[in-house]
């Protein structure tokens, strides 16, 4: 589950406001895409430092003259007397501080997943120099356990192409630098399984699936036609309807709470018709209520027979 962080609060009337500089800590298991996360966050306008020994990383944070300029620091098993309790004092002594916001991205993905991308790229795991690949991934994952359970901002790769993760990433932390809730609205496929940063899911394969209509077969949610189909469907307003309804009570109040991201999933069996439509319609409605909102269809370019 997402840990929640507090967002940065303004002083009190007739005070300057508190300029707090944004540090974000990129770690997580080796092949799961650290790199292309710190390029990404590089490219949106962060100073990035990779592999930097954890004793200098205290320093290297004050020495920044510009608060302005974000910073993102890459810390893994490969860094120099690497080790997860002084990553997280280093986390902790910077949130202590008023002048800084730090956050702690980690990424992560399936073990097999893990094994195939060493295999295919031929790299050797950090950790197993004369193991098999699959020893060295599972005792970097119980290395970086304690660092996982304290992310708040995890990042689980496995379905996704390095393209995909820097458009998330850059739209996730660049976002998150203004105040206020962002909200993400995901379709998906049930059978390419729940998407692991979900905060809310909804199962939309009540709604009549378009699939089984030869002519509409071959379309998405995206499409009027489907849209025009499934919003005929008796059971499509009263479910969005009571959807928008809750989530208007819920939003705030998560707010309140200092949460920064929401997730909200949609889903159905093939992740093309029904769930991309109630994707597209409620990512329309947050923006409406002045909401930023970023969308993403995760399996709508899948393969495969959605009916099955």
């Amino acid at each position: 589950m997402t840990a929640v962080v507090d967002q940065p609060r303004a002083a009190a009337s007739g005070s300057p406001a508190v300029q707090r500089r944004r540090v974000v800590f990129v770690t997580g298991l080796s092949g799961a895409g650290k790199s292309t996360a710190l390029k990404a966050l590089e490219d949106a306008g962060y100073e990035a430092v990779d592999n930097l020994p954890i004793s200098l990383l205290p320093a290297l944070v004050r020495a920044g003259s510009n608060v302005e300029k974000s910073l993102a620091i890459g810390v893994d098993a490969r860094t120099r007397d690497f080790a997860t309790q002084p990553v997280l004092e280093a986390l902790d002594e910077l949130r202590a501080s008023p002048d800084v916001d730090a956050r702690l991205l980690f990424l992560d993905a399936d073990d097999e997943v893990l094994r195939r991308r060493f295999t295919e790229t031929r790299r050797r795991h950090p950790l197993a120099h004369d193991r098999p690949v699959l020893d060295g991934i599972q005792a970097e994952r119980a290395l970086l356990w304690a660092l996982k359970e304290r992310a708040d901002i995890p990042f689980d790769t496995s379905g996704l192409t390095m393209a995909e993760l820097r458009h998330q990433v850059q739209e996730r932390l660049a976002d998150d630098l203004r105040p206020g809730l962002v909200v993400a609205v995901v379709s998906f496929a049930y059978r390419w399984g729940l998407p692991r940063e979900a905060d809310l899911v909804f199962d939309v394969r009540f709604l009549t699936n378009p699939h089984y209509v030869p002519e509409l077969q071959p379309l998405t949610g995206r499409d009027n036609a489907v849209g025009d189909y499934i919003r005929n469907d008796g059971g499509f307003q009263p479910f969005f309807d009571g959807l928008t309804a809750m989530l208007g009570a819920l939003l705030p109040r998560y707010e309140r709470e200092g949460k920064s991201y929401l997730t909200v999933a949609c889903g159905c069996t093939g992740g093309k018709h029904r769930s991309v439509y109630v994707a597209e319609r409620l990512a329309r409605w947050l923006q409406e209520q002045g909401r930023r909102v970023n969308l993403l269809h995760r399996d709508i370019e899948r393969r495969g027979d959605a009916a099955r």
